[in-house]
């Protein structure tokens, strides 16, 4: 804890890692002391976890506990993404169980008002418990070493305040087997107590399957029997609303659980995009501040977000990020795409926003005086003809067998000449239009061709949201964009300068005629 704040001789806060106890604010019964600030760190056995309840509580009165609090995290304090709650007046804090075998209690008062202060006791369950909160970690007694005999053990968790439904998921799993898993096992309910309907009963080596549940309340009951152990479980949990999606859409967008506001600790979440075959996925990072790199390696070895080509973790990686970055938009090689957020047990930051798009499987080339798009009628099979047309609705796609196509010459179609990199190219606007009644939704792809070269390239330059989207196309594209009108101002100024310097030019011989003509007359 910090150097204590408390007057000398009085004992607050330390270490407490019996398997039971009590603790109390300073002079408890009596009035705590103004201006003191104390740390209770709670540590029992690794498997078990904390319950914590209070007996008396009684703190001076703050809407937002601003002045005397009390602060309970489901971990080592003083990091906001293991906060459970801050508490003061005289409503005591719930009981509460920890999702780890650390939690942390912080006791602050200011120079004013003080009160009789609390008493609060804990003890290490062995195994089981009320677990809250977005996320967690459950683990059999003893794991990794072998489970005892004759054990039970049940864990009741209840999601977030107004969560979703609660995605638990196994990442070690070895038990004993049998048939119906009769001797050990690990049964799953879908609802606080047992008699809630079945979620799976599991046993032996294999691990279960990620399991779901319908409401924000999942039961887990682990039981062994008198001989033959294993090495146990481990387990996550969190909030499947927040933490684990699939998006199918052609457009979409998602931020980190509980964003703007700092992400809990010890996520695993993934952002699954998966669209039809032939479309690429487009992402565009709004916004991102997470942990920093490693000091050690430089690398992202806390709190990461990685992505995945392929739509799984064997896919290849496309990129990984921490801290506070403006990141270019990336794009995938398949039409599935894989997010993955990893957050450690600490020091948490605001996490991110993200939107992406579908980018159309499309062939374009072109003549030194056509443009031919071709674009399968299958990726756009729910749109008619005329709402895939280039530069205005009248150059409206044909449909030619299984495609729609464009073809049209250079001097129709709001096509222009444009001078990039001192090279001279003709560009047009591809417009698809996605609307759904009011919700209008058009997205928009450059087509850009090099006469000279007979070479087309294409690139999406509006997606869903166009306002979010430009903001972070524009943040991207600024140098790009910044140098080739640099270029052009270039181009101007030169044009401008000769202009002026021409007609200094003009004005002097005017000026020299007038004179002349004047001397003569004299």
């Amino acid at each position: 804890s910090h150097p204590l704040l408390c007057p000398p001789g009085i004992k607050c806060g330390g270490v407490l890692s019996a398997p039971s106890g009590n603790f109390s604010s300073p002079n408890f019964p009596g009035l705590y002391p103004y201006e003191t600030e104390c740390t209770w760190l709670i540590v029992v056995a690794e498997g078990s976890s904390v319950l914590l309840s209070f007996s008396h509580f009684e703190l001076e009165y703050h809407d937002t506990c601003a002045y005397d609090y009390l602060q309970v995290y489901n971990g080592a304090a003083r990091d906001r993404g293991n906060l459970l709650g801050t508490f003061c007046g005289h409503s005591p804090p719930p009981p509460f169980s920890s999702a780890w075998h650390v939690m942390a209690v912080v006791f602050r008062s200011d120079r004013h008002v003080a009160k009789h202060g609390f008493a609060a006791a804990y003890r290490k369950d062995a195994c089981g418990g009320q677990l809250t909160g977005l996320s967690g970690e459950i683990t059999s007694p003893r794991y990794p070493e072998s489970y005892p005999n004759d054990a039970e053990c049940r864990w009741s968790i209840w999601g977030a305040s107004g969560g979703g439904p609660l995605t638990l998921v196994f990442a070690d799993f070895q038990m004993e087997g049998g048939q119906g898993c009769g001797f050990d096992y690990v049964a799953l309910f879908d609802g606080p107590t047992v008699t809630a309907p079945g979620l799976g009963r599991y046993c032996g080596s294999a691990r279960p399957p990620r399991t779901v549940s319908s409401t924000p309340h999942l039961l887990i009951v682990f039981k062994s029997d008198f001989n033959i152990g294993g090495r146990g479980f481990k387990a996550h949990f969190y909030s499947a609303g927040e933490c684990q999606e699939v998006f199918t859409t052609i457009k979409g967008n998602f931020s980190s659980p509980q964003y703007p506001n700092f992400y809990p600790n010890n996520l695993k979440c993934q952002w699954s995009i998966q669209l039809p075959p032939g479309y690429r996925v487009k992402v565009f990072f709004l916004d991102m501040e997470l942990e920093g790199r490693s000091s050690l390696t430089g690398g992202c070895d806390y709190d990461h977000l990685s992505a995945f080509d392929g739509g799984t973790e064997s896919g290849s990686l496309l990129g990984r990020w921490c801290g506070r970055e403006s990141l270019a938009p990336v794009t995938s090689r398949s039409n599935r795409l894989l997010l993955l957020l990893h957050t450690d047990r600490n020091t948490a930051r605001r996490g991110f926003s993200i939107s992406y798009v579908g980018v159309v499987p499309m062939n374009v080339s072109c003549t030194r005086t056509d443009f031919h798009i071709q674009i399968p009628v299958q990726a756009l099979a729910q749109l008619e003809r005329n709402r895939i047309y280039l530069g205005m609705p009248s150059c409206a796609a044909q449909v030619v067998g299984r495609n729609f196509k464009i073809h049209t010459r250079f001097d129709t179609c709001g096509t222009e000449s444009q001078r990039r990199n001192n090279t001279s190219v003709i560009v047009s606007t591809l417009y698809i239009d996605f609307s759904v009644g009011d919700q209008e939704d058009i997205h928009q792809y450059e087509v850009q061709c090099e006469p000279k070269r007979k070479e087309a390239s294409v690139t999406l330059i509006a997606g869903p949201d166009p306002s979010r989207l430009s903001q972070a196309e524009n943040l991207v594209d600024a140098q790009k964009w910044e140098g080739e009108a640099s270029d052009a101002r270039e181009i101007k100024s030169q044009d401008t300068s000769d202009i002026v310097f021409i007609s200094i030019c003009i004005l002097a011989g005017l000026l020299m005629v007038i004179a002349v003509v004047g001397l003569v007359l004299l």
